[in-house]
């Protein structure tokens, strides 16, 4: 879970200058355009797509992006078609890796993931040889400004959350994939604003990686999740605090 929750913090703090480049858009409305053709156009009734809805509304996506997103996926606009694909590999020091992409080109995808990897000192994998090391599960985080801890962890407890920690200027609420949708009501209804909110993959285990294979992994991470196809990137990568801190900085 550290690797996990030290570079999910890493990416909410450099998330506006990806929203500026346009980067996070044109990969949330490729989630949107896939979530709303496989299952349907309306947020209410289709769980992917609300939760992708949200992302766009956090990055301040404009209204109408969203609706010609939506209208693409149900085939009311003319569109890409996007499929699903998740890639393993390996990175330095051990580190397993799995990404998601969405991609109108999966033979080309493949090869510029596996050009990225080898370049940073990583390989890729074949399938089923890091996904085992992976467990789907609920992450949201909430801002320590915006809640106390009691009665945050009372909500969401009480919501179906597994666990909730205290990680630098944020709470992370670990759930069941499946309990995501009522934890995140449970704190709409108490009014508590969450800084993300998402379904991802945690780390059954970690690998502790140090000095240059830890500055390589971070690198690693930051080049695949740059990739215009890539949706996520899990790995199960420890990488100490002041390591961490010295890298990102």
């Amino acid at each position: 879970m550290s690797g996990h929750s030290k570079w999910a913090t890493i990416k909410h703090k450099k998330a506006a200058t990806d929203a500026k480049r346009g980067a996070a858009f044109t990969k949330i409305i490729k989630e949107i355009t896939v979530a709303a053709r496989e299952g349907g156009g309306n947020p209410e009734t289709n769980p992917r797509l609300r939760t992708a809805v949200q992302r766009a509304k956090m990055i301040n996506m404009p209204g109408n992006n969203v609706d010609n997103a939506i209208k693409k996926g149900t085939g009311e606009l003319p569109g890409v078609t996007y499929e699903s694909a998740v890639f393993e590999g390996y990175g330095p020091g051990g580190v397993a890796i799995l990404i998601e992409t969405l991609t109108d080109n999966k033979n080309r995808t493949v090869s510029e993931l596996r050009m990225i990897l080898n370049k940073k000192n990583g390989s890729m994998a074949g399938a089923g040889s890091t996904a085992w090391m992976f467990t789907k599960k609920g992450f949201i985080t909430v801002s320590k400004a915006k809640a106390k801890e009691e009665e945050l962890m009372d909500t969401v407890l009480e919501a179906g959350a597994e666990d909730l920690k205290a990680e630098d200027d944020l709470f992370e609420i670990t759930t069941d994939a499946s309990s995501l949708e009522a934890v995140k009501t449970a704190l709409d209804t108490k009014k508590i604003a969450m800084e993300s909110a998402e379904v991802t993959m945690i780390p059954n285990s970690t690998v502790k990686v140090v000095g240059n294979d830890a500055k390589q992994v971070l690198a690693l991470m930051e080049a695949l999740e740059d990739h215009e196809d890539v949706q996520a990137v899990y790995a199960n990568f420890d990488i100490s605090d002041e390591d961490m801190e010295t890298i990102s900085e």
